[in-house]
């Protein structure tokens, strides 16, 4: 009886840990497109990412780059200082208010034939702030410059 006992609990236990890894397999599996990595434009123009995946794109905006398309459809170019990637949003929202030349954004898309095809925006949310990963990439970069008063960006929630 006590063998038996034994090997009951020995069988659950191996159960529970199939079950365990069958659950983390099938969480990573269905995770797999909602990761999203973060790269600046000298980091995309060295190893381009494959065309299927979905990454962040982030820097500022270059000056004169932004053109008008059809609809909320529209053409700007992520900087950081020295590198530039084009970008054309085709996303179904307007561009942000706050959106606009030299400026910090993170755009997530795909980079298809050269051009990264944008579909969500994000801009600064107020005069300060630029997203921590862009203000790192920039420092990497050697082009970063602090706003006036001292202020970084990554804080204050949205």
């Amino acid at each position: 009886m006590a063998g038996l006992r034994k090997k009951r609990r020995i069988q659950i236990i191996v159960a529970a840990f199939v079950a365990l890894g069958l659950a983390t397999a099938i969480i990573g599996y269905a995770m797999r497109d909602g990761i999203n990595f973060f790269y600046m434009p000298d980091q995309v123009l060295a190893d381009p990412p494959p065309e299927t995946q979905v990454f962040r794109l982030g820097g500022n905006v270059e000056e004169g780059s932004i053109h008008e398309g059809e609809g909320v459809q529209f053409t700007f170019r992520v900087t950081d200082g020295v590198n530039a990637v084009p970008v054309a949003y085709v996303g179904r929202d307007p561009r942000p208010d706050l959106f606009g030349e030299g400026q910090g954004t993170i755009a997530t898309g795909r980079l298809v034939g050269g051009v990264f095809q944008a579909t969500e925006l994000l801009a600064k949310h107020d005069e300060s702030y630029v997203p921590r990963e862009v203000i790192e990439g920039l420092r990497d970069a050697g082009v970063y410059v602090a706003p006036e008063g001292g202020g970084e960006g990554g804080g204050g929630g949205d």
